[in-house]
């Protein structure tokens, strides 16, 4: 019997919390995206390392590095070409993404969040990291990424879902870099992969985020999602910031997670 090939290769497990502002909850937010998420590719943990040590103007470098460059072994080693993750705080998804890049040139990425997160180190009035993964994957992360990462990815191949808020340097970059918006109705080809920041939904569909600034629905975000895995080649879907406050709620935001994959695997 010919078996069925599973549209993710691998799912990354990547409970960072050292890039958030408020990361009280991240990590059992992150634990339940593992969960569902494991469930369609085969699972592959990122160890948290226990730096604290600010550098580089970011708050806890030393163990987002050191988090990153795991992740990116662990990347190269699979040889994965469609990869599923479940964050963690926003910047997980610098290594994929740079994975990704690097596997399917020409990628898209659609950036779908409720914060632009395009900060610098020179920018960020906070110094949390994740508040920057667009800048990095762009060509302006900190300095002592850079040697570690390769070409950015094209700012024509970028697109903005849900965005609400930001900084003076998020949207000075954004105009800058002429970064847009996804049209929700014109076509979507290529190699894709989706950002998909839970605090984009509407906090009174999905409050279990710890910068509840959304005005998606639900039932919007199954439909964003399914197109793009319908109408282009999805080769990533990274779900991040889930900041669920008990076990019930993880297991009510978890239902939504899985709607989430469930859409991003119909192809």
């Amino acid at each position: 019997m010919q078996s069925i090939r599973m549209p993710f290769d691998l799912t990354l497990a990547y409970p960072q919390w050292q890039g958030s502002g408020r990361h009280e909850n991240l990590p059992r937010g992150a634990a339940a995206a593992a969960a569902i998420c494991g469930e369609y590719a085969p699972p592959v943990r990122v160890p948290l390392d226990d730096g604290n040590a600010d550098a580089a103007g970011v708050r806890r470098w030393e163990a987002i590095l050191a988090q990153f460059r795991s992740a990116q072994d662990i990347l190269a080693r699979s040889g994965a070409r469609r990869v599923l993750t479940a964050g963690g705080d926003c910047a997980v998804d610098v290594a994929v993404i740079d994975h990704l890049n690097g596997m399917h040139p020409g990628l898209r990425v659609v950036w779908v969040d409720a914060h632009l997160d395009a900060n610098t180190p020179a920018t960020s009035p906070s110094g949390n990291f994740h508040g920057m993964p667009v800048s990095a994957i762009l060509g302006r992360a900190p300095e002592p990424m850079r040697a570690f990462l390769g070409a950015p990815i094209d700012p024509g191949r970028f697109h903005y879902f849900g965005i609400r808020v930001g900084d003076d340097g998020d949207w000075a970059l954004q105009r800058e870099l002429e970064l847009k918006l996804l049209d929700p109705h014109a076509p979507i080809g290529g190699p894709v992969h989706i950002h998909f920041d839970l605090d984009v939904l509407e906090p009174h569909e999905f409050p279990y985020v710890a910068y509840p600034d959304g005005r998606l629905g639900i039932e919007a975000a199954i439909a964003l999602v399914s197109r793009v895995a319908r109408e282009a080649d999805l080769v990533g879907f990274t779900v991040t910031e889930f900041a669920p406050a008990d076990e019930d709620e993880a297991g009510e935001g978890s239902k939504v997670i899985a709607r989430l994959c469930e859409a991003a695997i119909k192809r």
